[in-house]
């Protein structure tokens, strides 16, 4: 029988059956005194303490490095929050850094020698100029200075004037010549990808990826894991700790310089159920199971596949003293690589709960890009595999000089790829903190077609320079605080937050763990007859619903959407040799 494996069973006619709602009713009597118990203990066990944080709190040190303190309330166990982080410079002249006092300085001290020598028609031209300069380098706009907004509005017109922000792949101007290079647009012209050394039983030979741009080299996995929405508390704990592990072990291993993680929404094409019905579907099957897979084929429509992928970037100033001892050159650095790529697979395996960690050959990573530019090709890869099982000349791969976009035009406020457009914006963690998890609205699509991505980055600081930062850091913060009490200044709730993270973080860093800069970067992608603006909008809102705030990367769309959605190791902060 057509998509049936068991005949149907012998049911009741819903004429003929009790109704549910009499029954319904006494099960809700029943259960809803256990319910307000329930609810008294808890209230109960609040109010005696008076706060839920002083609520059987827990030992520190229990809770991850960097975690507000869980607790547990009459059995309920609540997940760690992380707070314990602050901005990445502290002025320690109100706010100010040391760049930025000395631009002001230097377009006021004239204001001065004017009004010293009563000059007052030129006390006030000077002082237009000083405020023109302080507006300029102080006051941010949507998060950039006025002088970084023209500097990148300058850079981009200047591009746009010479042609730079359009660009169109060799293969499609008929000028490719070796199908393994890889033909990539904007930040991504400098990739190359690599075949490894073979390894294991199967001798797989797993993708090198080489920035020659920014000098690194990098290793990209598929991952698989039961995620954190259904998660206990302590649970949601437990992948904290790992994560905090993971990133402490490549700390210590002086060679990683970034961990990237990446998840994909991508709308389902279901082209593996259509192949299933092809082969299993008789002309005498059932009226009714027919319907059903009809209908379940529109369903299909609204459903989405998730795709995550683990990215570890090494810097050649770091790579090459390791690789000459294994015989150097890319053979070389490819067994030093493979090391780390089966440390970290022991970290996520281990603390973070993957079920599955799978470093991805050229074919496959090939395939992940080629379908990050354009999801909806997976489907016709998907039918070549089929095809291949009955005739071994079909051609299952992409090839690299293939898997970028045919054309790519960059704009202000999107990115433009073959008949897709994208959307990307930083996030930018809360004062209040949040829960491991709490990007999970960002990755929920508002309609069917609707492709949603985003990257979180952890760029690891070296412990000679994350000492230096530190120090740095705490003696801003302290200075500012000192400056405040001797001028009489009242000192604002967020500036002593401020001073008691950076001492927090001081302290932390003694006890040996890693200094990091985490950021975000989060993505939408939809097809060209649909509107990219309303479903950036969209994207901006599903970010904010998850307790963020969301940051348009305007002038830099093409960055982000390469950051944001290709398992390629990119970023945003990242400069070559660092």
């Amino acid at each position: 029988m057509d998509d049936w494996t068991h005949p149907y069973p012998v049911v009741v006619v819903p004429d003929e059956r009790p109704s549910l709602l009499f029954e319904d009713g006494r099960v809700r009597e029943a259960c809803r005194v256990p319910q307000a118990a329930r609810v008294a203990e808890l209230t109960q066990a609040v109010d005696v303490v008076g706060v839920h944080a002083e609520a059987d709190v827990r030992q520190p040190f229990a809770t991850p490095p960097g975690a507000a303190l869980t607790f547990r309330t009459a059995g309920l166990v609540m997940a760690a929050v992380y707070d314990d982080y602050g901005p990445d410079r502290v002025g320690f002249f109100f706010g100010l850094t040391g760049p930025r006092l000395a631009a002001l300085s230097l377009s006021v001290i004239p204001v001065f020698v004017a009004a010293n020598q009563q000059r007052w028609l030129l006390v006030a031209q000077l002082a237009a100029i000083a405020a023109v300069v302080t507006v300029l380098v102080v006051v941010p706009v949507r998060g950039r200075s006025a002088t970084g907004w023209l500097l990148a509005s300058l850079s981009f017109t200047v591009g746009r004037a010479y042609g730079w922000t359009s660009w169109r792949s060799k293969a499609a101007t008929g000028k490719a010549e070796a199908l393994e290079n890889a033909d990539l647009p904007g930040v991504m012209t400098g990739i190359e990808v690599h075949d490894g050394a073979p390894k294991g039983p199967a001798q797989t030979r797993y993708a090198i990826i080489q920035d020659h741009g920014l000098r690194t080299w990098a290793m990209t996995a598929a991952i698989r894991h039961p995620g954190v929405g259904m998660a206990e508390g302590d649970r949601r704990d437990q992948y904290g700790r790992g994560l905090t592990e993971l990133l402490d072990v490549a700390a210590r291993a002086s060679l990683i310089s970034d961990v990237v993680f990446l998840v994909r929404t991508v709308p389902d094409d279901g082209a593996e159920r259509q192949q299933w019905i092809a082969t299993h579907r008789r002309p005498d099957g059932p009226e009714l199971a027919r319907r059903m897979n009809e209908l379940a084929t529109a369903l299909t429509r609204a459903a989405v596949r998730t795709e995550a992928f683990v990215t570890f970037v090494v810097p050649e100033t770091r790579i090459t003293k390791q690789a000459r001892e294994f015989g150097g050159g890319l053979e070389g650095r490819t067994r030093v690589l493979y090391a780390l790529a089966d440390e970290i697979a022991a970290m996520l395996r281990g603390g973070m709960g993957m079920t599955d960690v799978a470093w991805l050959t050229s074919p496959q990573l090939a395939l992940a890009v080629r379908t990050g530019f354009a999801p909806a090709d997976r489907a016709g890869i998907i039918d070549a595999l089929a095809a291949y099982q009955t005739d071994p000349a079909v051609c299952t791969e992409v090839p690299w000089a293939m898997a970028g976009p045919s054309g790519a035009d960059t704009t202000m406020r999107h990115y433009s790829h073959d008949a897709w457009n994208s959307i990307s914006s930083t996030i930018k963690l809360p004062d209040r903190g949040a829960c491991l998890g709490a990007l999970a609205p960002v990755l929920t699509p508002s309609e069917p077609g609707e492709r949603r991505s985003y990257m979180v980055v952890f760029p690891i600081l070296p412990f000679s320079r994350a000492d230096r930062q530190t120090a740095s850091g705490e003696w801003a913060a302290d200075m500012g605080e000192g400056l405040r009490g001797r001028l009489q200044i009242r000192q604002r709730s967020r500036d002593r937050a401020n001073v008691n993270r950076a001492h927090r973080l001081d302290a932390k860093l003694a006890s040996g763990h890693a200094l990091t800069r985490p950021y975000a970067v989060a993505c939408v992608t939809v097809a060209k007859t649909m509107r990219v603006a309303e479903f950036g909008r969209r994207l901006d809102a599903s970010i904010r619903r998850a307790g963020f705030a969301p940051l348009r990367l305007d002038l830099a769309q093409d960055a982000g959407f390469a950051a944001a959605t290709l398992p390629l190791g990119l970023g945003l902060t990242r400069k070559a040799d660092e």
